[in-house]
Protein backbone atom coordinates (compact mmCIF):
# COMPACT_ATOMS: atom_id res chain seq x y z
CA UNK A 1 0.00 0.00 0.00
CA UNK A 2 1.14 3.58 -0.46
CA UNK A 3 2.57 5.59 2.39
CA UNK A 4 -0.60 7.63 2.59
CA UNK A 5 -4.02 7.34 1.04
CA UNK A 6 -5.18 9.91 -1.47
CA UNK A 7 -8.40 11.85 -1.34
CA UNK A 8 -9.83 10.31 -4.49
CA UNK A 9 -13.12 8.65 -5.31
CA UNK A 10 -12.89 4.88 -5.65
CA UNK A 11 -15.42 2.36 -6.92
CA UNK A 12 -15.30 0.39 -3.69
CA UNK A 13 -15.26 1.87 -0.23
CA UNK A 14 -14.33 0.21 3.02
CA UNK A 15 -16.50 1.02 6.02
CA UNK A 16 -16.19 0.20 9.72
CA UNK A 17 -19.42 -1.47 10.77
CA UNK A 18 -18.65 -2.56 14.32
CA UNK A 19 -15.95 -3.10 16.89
CA UNK A 20 -15.35 -4.39 20.39
CA UNK A 21 -12.52 -4.65 22.87
CA UNK A 22 -11.80 -6.49 26.05
CA UNK A 23 -11.63 -4.49 29.24
CA UNK A 24 -8.08 -3.19 29.64
CA UNK A 25 -6.46 -4.43 32.85
CA UNK A 26 -3.12 -3.87 34.53
CA UNK A 27 -0.47 -6.45 33.65
CA UNK A 28 0.07 -9.39 36.01
CA UNK A 29 -3.49 -9.17 37.30
CA UNK A 30 -6.78 -10.67 36.06
CA UNK A 31 -5.45 -11.72 32.63
CA UNK A 32 -2.25 -13.30 33.95
CA UNK A 33 -3.10 -16.70 32.45
CA UNK A 34 -4.44 -15.34 29.14
CA UNK A 35 -1.78 -14.84 26.48
CA UNK A 36 -2.03 -12.66 23.36
CA UNK A 37 -3.78 -15.41 21.40
CA UNK A 38 -6.33 -15.96 24.16
CA UNK A 39 -7.10 -12.25 24.46
CA UNK A 40 -7.35 -11.87 20.68
CA UNK A 41 -9.72 -14.82 20.51
CA UNK A 42 -11.86 -13.26 23.26
CA UNK A 43 -12.14 -10.02 21.30
CA UNK A 44 -12.90 -11.65 17.95
CA UNK A 45 -15.40 -14.04 19.49
CA UNK A 46 -17.13 -11.13 21.20
CA UNK A 47 -17.30 -9.28 17.89
CA UNK A 48 -18.83 -12.27 16.12
CA UNK A 49 -21.37 -12.79 18.89
CA UNK A 50 -22.30 -9.13 18.89
CA UNK A 51 -22.76 -8.88 15.13
CA UNK A 52 -24.08 -12.36 14.40
CA UNK A 53 -21.86 -12.45 11.32
CA UNK A 54 -21.86 -15.82 9.55
CA UNK A 55 -18.34 -17.21 9.77
CA UNK A 56 -18.17 -18.27 6.14
CA UNK A 57 -18.49 -14.64 5.08
CA UNK A 58 -15.12 -13.68 6.62
CA UNK A 59 -12.44 -13.34 3.97
CA UNK A 60 -9.49 -12.46 6.20
CA UNK A 61 -8.30 -11.56 9.69
CA UNK A 62 -5.47 -9.05 10.07
CA UNK A 63 -3.96 -8.70 13.54
CA UNK A 64 -1.49 -6.31 15.15
CA UNK A 65 0.80 -7.09 18.03
CA UNK A 66 4.12 -6.40 19.69
CA UNK A 67 4.69 -9.19 22.22
CA UNK A 68 4.34 -12.54 20.47
CA UNK A 69 3.98 -15.97 22.09
CA UNK A 70 6.95 -18.25 21.59
CA UNK A 71 6.30 -20.68 18.74
CA UNK A 72 3.21 -18.83 17.47
CA UNK A 73 4.19 -15.42 16.11
CA UNK A 74 1.27 -15.34 13.64
CA UNK A 75 -1.30 -14.57 16.30
CA UNK A 76 -3.98 -13.79 13.71
CA UNK A 77 -3.84 -17.28 12.27
CA UNK A 78 -3.91 -18.88 15.71
CA UNK A 79 -7.04 -16.88 16.57
CA UNK A 80 -8.78 -18.25 13.49
CA UNK A 81 -7.83 -21.81 14.38
CA UNK A 82 -8.55 -21.53 18.11
CA UNK A 83 -12.06 -20.21 17.43
CA UNK A 84 -12.79 -22.99 14.96
CA UNK A 85 -13.40 -20.50 12.16
CA UNK A 86 -13.16 -21.77 8.56
CA UNK A 87 -9.49 -22.65 7.95
CA UNK A 88 -9.78 -21.05 4.51
CA UNK A 89 -9.78 -17.59 6.16
CA UNK A 90 -6.56 -15.78 5.34
CA UNK A 91 -4.85 -14.45 8.45
CA UNK A 92 -1.63 -12.68 9.24
CA UNK A 93 -0.04 -10.58 11.95
CA UNK A 94 1.67 -7.22 11.58
CA UNK A 95 3.85 -5.31 13.99
CA UNK A 96 4.49 -1.58 14.00
CA UNK A 97 4.97 -1.09 17.71
CA UNK A 98 2.13 0.91 19.31
CA UNK A 99 0.49 1.65 15.95
CA UNK A 100 0.23 -2.03 14.98
CA UNK A 101 -3.55 -2.36 15.12
CA UNK A 102 -4.11 0.95 13.36
CA UNK A 103 -1.99 -0.50 10.57
CA UNK A 104 -3.89 -3.80 10.55
CA UNK A 105 -7.18 -1.91 10.17
CA UNK A 106 -5.74 0.28 7.41
CA UNK A 107 -4.52 -2.84 5.61
CA UNK A 108 -8.00 -4.31 5.88
CA UNK A 109 -9.51 -1.17 4.37
CA UNK A 110 -6.91 -1.27 1.58
CA UNK A 111 -7.67 -4.91 0.76
CA UNK A 112 -11.39 -4.17 0.61
CA UNK A 113 -11.02 -1.09 -1.58
CA UNK A 114 -8.70 -2.99 -3.96
CA UNK A 115 -11.34 -5.68 -4.36
CA UNK A 116 -9.25 -8.36 -2.63
CA UNK A 117 -11.81 -8.94 0.14
CA UNK A 118 -15.36 -8.01 1.11
CA UNK A 119 -15.35 -8.75 4.84
CA UNK A 120 -12.29 -8.44 7.10
CA UNK A 121 -11.80 -8.53 10.85
CA UNK A 122 -8.84 -6.42 11.97
CA UNK A 123 -7.42 -5.37 15.29
CA UNK A 124 -4.71 -6.30 17.72
CA UNK A 125 -3.72 -7.00 21.26
CA UNK A 126 -0.95 -7.86 23.67
CA UNK A 127 -0.36 -9.64 26.94
CA UNK A 128 2.42 -7.86 28.76
CA UNK A 129 1.89 -10.38 31.55
CA UNK A 130 3.13 -13.12 29.25
CA UNK A 131 6.16 -11.35 27.81
CA UNK A 132 9.01 -13.82 27.61
CA UNK A 133 11.78 -13.55 30.16
CA UNK A 134 15.02 -13.48 28.19
CA UNK A 135 18.11 -15.35 29.29
CA UNK A 136 21.46 -13.58 28.86
CA UNK A 137 22.93 -14.02 25.39
CA UNK A 138 26.24 -15.10 26.88
CA UNK A 139 24.46 -18.00 28.60
CA UNK A 140 22.82 -19.13 25.39
CA UNK A 141 26.03 -18.84 23.36
CA UNK A 142 27.91 -20.88 25.93
CA UNK A 143 25.29 -23.54 26.60
CA UNK A 144 23.85 -24.07 23.11
CA UNK A 145 26.91 -25.79 21.51
CA UNK A 146 27.00 -28.33 24.33
CA UNK A 147 23.22 -28.77 24.57
CA UNK A 148 22.99 -29.45 20.83
CA UNK A 149 25.87 -31.94 20.91
CA UNK A 150 24.54 -35.45 21.54
CA UNK A 151 28.01 -36.65 22.49
CA UNK A 152 28.49 -34.02 25.23
CA UNK A 153 29.42 -35.47 28.59
CA UNK A 154 29.90 -34.38 32.19
CA UNK A 155 33.24 -32.73 31.48
CA UNK A 156 31.68 -30.64 28.69
CA UNK A 157 28.98 -29.39 31.05
CA UNK A 158 31.53 -28.64 33.75
CA UNK A 159 33.39 -26.57 31.14
CA UNK A 160 30.20 -24.59 30.52
CA UNK A 161 29.83 -23.84 34.23
CA UNK A 162 33.44 -22.68 34.40
CA UNK A 163 32.89 -20.17 31.58
CA UNK A 164 29.88 -18.50 33.17
CA UNK A 165 30.26 -15.61 35.57
CA UNK A 166 28.45 -16.08 38.88
CA UNK A 167 24.85 -14.81 38.71
CA UNK A 168 25.34 -12.23 35.92
CA UNK A 169 25.46 -14.84 33.16
CA UNK A 170 22.62 -16.98 34.43
CA UNK A 171 20.01 -14.59 35.78
CA UNK A 172 17.09 -13.78 33.44
CA UNK A 173 17.04 -10.27 32.02
CA UNK A 174 14.27 -7.94 33.11
CA UNK A 175 12.04 -7.01 30.13
CA UNK A 176 12.25 -3.29 29.32
CA UNK A 177 10.61 -0.97 26.81
CA UNK A 178 13.89 0.34 25.42
CA UNK A 179 15.16 1.42 22.03
CA UNK A 180 17.59 -1.03 20.48
CA UNK A 181 19.29 1.73 18.47
CA UNK A 182 19.88 4.06 21.42
CA UNK A 183 19.48 1.87 24.51
CA UNK A 184 17.16 4.51 25.91
CA UNK A 185 14.03 3.59 27.82
CA UNK A 186 10.86 5.04 26.32
CA UNK A 187 10.18 6.85 29.59
CA UNK A 188 13.64 8.37 29.49
CA UNK A 189 12.94 9.62 25.96
CA UNK A 190 9.65 11.12 27.14
CA UNK A 191 11.48 12.75 30.04
CA UNK A 192 13.83 14.41 27.55
CA UNK A 193 10.84 15.59 25.52
CA UNK A 194 9.36 17.17 28.63
CA UNK A 195 12.57 19.08 29.29
CA UNK A 196 13.10 20.09 25.68
CA UNK A 197 9.54 21.37 25.28
CA UNK A 198 9.28 22.95 28.74
CA UNK A 199 6.50 20.66 29.95
CA UNK A 200 6.17 20.93 33.72
CA UNK A 201 5.20 18.23 36.20
CA UNK A 202 2.09 20.21 37.08
CA UNK A 203 0.98 20.33 33.43
CA UNK A 204 1.47 16.58 33.11
CA UNK A 205 -0.50 15.82 36.26
CA UNK A 206 -3.34 18.13 35.20
CA UNK A 207 -3.52 16.37 31.84
CA UNK A 208 -3.48 13.00 33.60
CA UNK A 209 -6.28 14.04 35.93
CA UNK A 210 -8.40 15.10 32.95
CA UNK A 211 -7.77 11.78 31.20
CA UNK A 212 -8.94 9.80 34.23
CA UNK A 213 -11.96 12.03 34.80
CA UNK A 214 -13.06 11.80 31.18
CA UNK A 215 -12.56 8.04 31.04
CA UNK A 216 -14.46 7.61 34.31
CA UNK A 217 -17.29 9.78 32.99
CA UNK A 218 -17.47 7.73 29.80
CA UNK A 219 -17.67 4.52 31.82
CA UNK A 220 -20.30 5.92 34.19
CA UNK A 221 -22.47 7.17 31.34
CA UNK A 222 -22.39 3.82 29.56
CA UNK A 223 -20.43 5.29 26.67
CA UNK A 224 -18.16 2.24 26.48
CA UNK A 225 -20.93 -0.30 27.04
CA UNK A 226 -21.38 -0.76 23.29
CA UNK A 227 -17.73 -1.63 22.71
CA UNK A 228 -16.34 -3.27 25.85
CA UNK A 229 -17.20 -6.96 26.17
CA UNK A 230 -17.00 -9.03 29.37
CA UNK A 231 -14.08 -11.46 29.62
CA UNK A 232 -14.12 -14.63 31.70
CA UNK A 233 -10.67 -15.34 33.08
CA UNK A 234 -8.95 -18.67 33.61
CA UNK A 235 -9.94 -18.54 37.30
CA UNK A 236 -13.61 -18.19 36.40
CA UNK A 237 -13.83 -14.50 37.32
CA UNK A 238 -15.51 -12.19 34.80
CA UNK A 239 -14.04 -8.76 34.08
CA UNK A 240 -16.72 -6.36 32.87
CA UNK A 241 -14.92 -3.02 32.57
CA UNK A 242 -11.53 -1.33 32.48
CA UNK A 243 -9.72 -1.64 35.80
CA UNK A 244 -6.98 1.01 35.57
CA UNK A 245 -9.17 4.14 35.42
CA UNK A 246 -9.15 6.15 38.65
CA UNK A 247 -11.95 8.68 38.50
CA UNK A 248 -11.37 9.62 42.14
CA UNK A 249 -7.73 10.59 41.74
CA UNK A 250 -6.69 14.16 42.49
CA UNK A 251 -3.82 16.49 41.75
CA UNK A 252 -2.72 16.04 45.34
CA UNK A 253 -2.54 12.26 44.96
CA UNK A 254 -0.74 12.50 41.63
CA UNK A 255 1.65 15.06 43.07
CA UNK A 256 2.85 12.64 45.77
CA UNK A 257 4.15 10.10 43.24
CA UNK A 258 7.88 9.93 42.74
CA UNK A 259 9.66 10.30 39.37
CA UNK A 260 10.51 6.92 37.85
CA UNK A 261 12.84 7.65 34.93
CA UNK A 262 15.12 10.37 36.33
CA UNK A 263 16.05 11.40 39.87
CA UNK A 264 14.76 14.93 39.42
CA UNK A 265 12.41 14.10 36.59
CA UNK A 266 8.74 14.85 36.03
CA UNK A 267 7.41 11.50 34.76
CA UNK A 268 5.73 9.27 37.32
CA UNK A 269 3.72 6.07 37.31
CA UNK A 270 0.66 8.31 37.40
CA UNK A 271 1.29 10.44 34.30
CA UNK A 272 2.62 7.49 32.28
CA UNK A 273 0.52 4.74 30.71
CA UNK A 274 0.55 1.49 32.67
CA UNK A 275 1.72 -1.91 31.45
CA UNK A 276 -1.55 -3.37 30.25
CA UNK A 277 -3.19 -6.50 28.84
CA UNK A 278 -6.04 -6.38 26.32
CA UNK A 279 -7.26 -6.75 22.75
CA UNK A 280 -9.58 -4.99 20.30
CA UNK A 281 -11.22 -6.06 17.04
CA UNK A 282 -13.06 -4.15 14.33
CA UNK A 283 -15.28 -5.42 11.52
CA UNK A 284 -14.78 -3.82 8.10
CA UNK A 285 -16.72 -4.40 4.89
CA UNK A 286 -17.18 -2.88 1.49
CA UNK A 287 -20.11 -0.49 1.60
CA UNK A 288 -21.95 -2.73 -0.89
CA UNK A 289 -21.50 -5.81 1.27
CA UNK A 290 -22.58 -3.90 4.39
CA UNK A 291 -25.79 -2.86 2.65
CA UNK A 292 -26.35 -6.40 1.39
CA UNK A 293 -25.94 -7.88 4.89
CA UNK A 294 -27.95 -5.15 6.61
CA UNK A 295 -25.11 -3.54 8.57
CA UNK A 296 -25.16 0.19 9.25
CA UNK A 297 -21.65 1.66 8.78
CA UNK A 298 -20.18 3.66 11.65
CA UNK A 299 -17.40 5.48 9.79
CA UNK A 300 -14.82 5.26 7.03
CA UNK A 301 -11.24 6.35 6.47
CA UNK A 302 -10.71 9.57 4.59
CA UNK A 303 -6.91 9.40 4.82
CA UNK A 304 -3.98 8.00 6.75
CA UNK A 305 -0.25 8.59 6.90
CA UNK A 306 2.82 6.86 8.35
CA UNK A 307 6.19 8.36 9.21
CA UNK A 308 9.48 7.66 10.90
CA UNK A 309 11.72 10.08 12.80
CA UNK A 310 15.20 9.72 14.27
CA UNK A 311 14.77 7.75 17.56
CA UNK A 312 17.57 9.83 19.08
CA UNK A 313 15.67 13.06 18.35
CA UNK A 314 12.40 13.24 20.31
CA UNK A 315 11.48 9.59 19.93
CA UNK A 316 7.71 10.04 20.41
CA UNK A 317 7.06 13.13 18.27
CA UNK A 318 5.74 11.11 15.32
CA UNK A 319 2.12 12.34 15.61
CA UNK A 320 3.29 15.96 15.26
CA UNK A 321 4.83 15.04 11.91
CA UNK A 322 2.15 12.74 10.54
CA UNK A 323 -1.15 14.28 11.72
CA UNK A 324 -0.81 17.46 9.62
CA UNK A 325 -0.02 15.35 6.55
CA UNK A 326 -3.03 13.08 7.06
CA UNK A 327 -5.17 16.18 7.47
CA UNK A 328 -3.82 17.67 4.25
CA UNK A 329 -4.31 14.41 2.37
CA UNK A 330 -7.94 14.46 3.48
CA UNK A 331 -8.33 17.96 2.07
CA UNK A 332 -9.22 19.32 5.49
CA UNK A 333 -7.99 21.86 8.02
CA UNK A 334 -8.02 21.59 11.79
CA UNK A 335 -11.17 23.73 11.97
CA UNK A 336 -12.96 21.00 9.97
CA UNK A 337 -12.18 18.35 12.60
CA UNK A 338 -14.79 17.70 15.28
CA UNK A 339 -12.78 15.46 17.61
CA UNK A 340 -9.10 14.58 18.00
CA UNK A 341 -7.74 11.43 19.64
CA UNK A 342 -4.02 11.18 20.43
CA UNK A 343 -2.46 8.12 22.04
CA UNK A 344 -1.24 8.94 25.54
CA UNK A 345 1.95 6.95 26.03
CA UNK A 346 2.91 9.68 28.50
CA UNK A 347 1.22 12.95 29.40
CA UNK A 348 4.52 14.68 28.60
CA UNK A 349 4.55 13.19 25.10
CA UNK A 350 1.02 14.40 24.29
CA UNK A 351 1.68 17.88 25.65
CA UNK A 352 4.91 18.06 23.63
CA UNK A 353 3.10 17.00 20.46
CA UNK A 354 0.41 19.62 21.05
CA UNK A 355 3.08 22.33 21.25
CA UNK A 356 4.67 21.11 18.03
CA UNK A 357 1.36 21.01 16.18
CA UNK A 358 0.75 24.65 17.15
CA UNK A 359 4.24 25.82 16.15
CA UNK A 360 4.77 27.51 12.78
CA UNK A 361 8.50 27.05 13.21
CA UNK A 362 8.08 23.29 13.70
CA UNK A 363 5.82 23.09 10.64
CA UNK A 364 8.40 24.87 8.48
CA UNK A 365 11.39 22.90 9.73
CA UNK A 366 9.89 19.42 9.95
CA UNK A 367 7.18 19.48 7.30
CA UNK A 368 8.06 22.25 4.90
CA UNK A 369 4.63 23.77 5.53
CA UNK A 370 4.10 27.53 5.72
CA UNK A 371 2.09 27.34 8.91
CA UNK A 372 1.24 24.98 11.74
CA UNK A 373 -1.74 22.66 11.83
CA UNK A 374 -2.96 24.72 14.77
CA UNK A 375 -3.82 24.62 18.45
CA UNK A 376 -6.22 21.80 19.32
CA UNK A 377 -9.06 22.98 21.61
CA UNK A 378 -9.00 20.99 24.89
CA UNK A 379 -12.71 20.22 24.57
CA UNK A 380 -12.03 18.35 21.31
CA UNK A 381 -9.05 16.33 22.53
CA UNK A 382 -9.33 12.80 23.96
CA UNK A 383 -12.88 13.45 25.02
CA UNK A 384 -13.30 9.99 26.57
CA UNK A 385 -9.87 9.80 28.14
CA UNK A 386 -6.82 8.07 26.75
CA UNK A 387 -4.08 5.55 27.38
CA UNK A 388 -2.80 7.21 30.57
CA UNK A 389 -6.14 6.40 32.19
CA UNK A 390 -7.43 3.42 30.20
CA UNK A 391 -4.13 1.59 29.82
CA UNK A 392 -2.06 0.67 26.80
CA UNK A 393 -1.88 -2.91 25.51
CA UNK A 394 0.66 -2.08 22.79
CA UNK A 395 -1.02 -3.94 19.94
CA UNK A 396 -4.57 -2.93 20.86
CA UNK A 397 -4.44 0.84 21.33
CA UNK A 398 -4.80 1.85 17.68
CA UNK A 399 -7.88 -0.35 17.26
CA UNK A 400 -9.35 0.98 20.51
CA UNK A 401 -9.02 4.51 19.20
CA UNK A 402 -10.59 3.65 15.83
CA UNK A 403 -13.52 1.85 17.46
CA UNK A 404 -14.21 4.60 20.00
CA UNK A 405 -13.98 7.37 17.42
CA UNK A 406 -16.09 5.48 14.87
CA UNK A 407 -18.78 5.08 17.52
CA UNK A 408 -18.47 8.75 18.44
CA UNK A 409 -19.15 9.78 14.86
CA UNK A 410 -22.08 7.38 14.58
CA UNK A 411 -23.69 8.33 17.90
CA UNK A 412 -23.38 12.11 17.58
CA UNK A 413 -23.61 14.82 14.96
CA UNK A 414 -19.82 14.93 14.66
CA UNK A 415 -18.52 14.39 11.14
CA UNK A 416 -14.75 13.98 11.36
CA UNK A 417 -12.11 12.61 13.73
CA UNK A 418 -8.32 12.96 13.59
CA UNK A 419 -6.21 10.22 15.22
CA UNK A 420 -2.51 10.28 16.10
CA UNK A 421 -0.28 7.54 17.50
CA UNK A 422 3.38 7.60 18.55
CA UNK A 423 5.31 4.35 18.48
CA UNK A 424 8.65 2.85 19.43
CA UNK A 425 11.43 3.13 16.88
CA UNK A 426 10.58 6.77 16.21
CA UNK A 427 7.41 5.88 14.31
CA UNK A 428 4.23 7.90 13.94
CA UNK A 429 0.79 7.19 12.50
CA UNK A 430 -2.29 9.26 11.83
CA UNK A 431 -5.70 8.80 10.27
CA UNK A 432 -8.78 10.84 9.48
CA UNK A 433 -12.15 9.16 10.02
CA UNK A 434 -15.39 10.54 8.73
CA UNK A 435 -19.03 9.80 9.34
CA UNK A 436 -20.30 7.82 6.38
CA UNK A 437 -23.44 9.84 5.79
CA UNK A 438 -21.50 13.11 5.43
CA UNK A 439 -18.64 11.57 3.46
CA UNK A 440 -20.82 10.10 0.74
CA UNK A 441 -21.60 13.58 -0.46
CA UNK A 442 -18.07 14.95 -0.06
CA UNK A 443 -16.02 12.23 -1.75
Amino acid sequence: MSKSSDNVKTQRRAVIVNGVRTPFVRAFAEYMKLDAIDLGAKAVQGLLQKTGLAHHLIDALYWGGVIFPNGAPNVGREIVLDLGLPPTIDAYTVTRACSSSLLSIALAATAIERGEADVVIAGGGDSTSNAEVILPRSLMQTVAPVAMNRKAGVLDWLGVVAQLAPFTDILPQRPQVAERSTGQLMGEAAEEMAQRNNISREEQDKFTLSSHQRAAAAMASGRFANEVIPVKTASGKTVYSDTIVRGDTTLAKLGKLRPVFAKNGTLTAGNSSALTDGAAAALLMSDEKAAELGFTPLAAFKSWHWVGVDPADQLLMGPAVTMPVALKKAGLELKDIDVVDIHEAFAAQVLSVLKMLASDNFARQRLGYDQAMGEIPPEKLNIHGGSVALGHPFGATGARMVITMANELALTDKKTALLGVCAAGGLGAAAVLEAVNSSQSSS
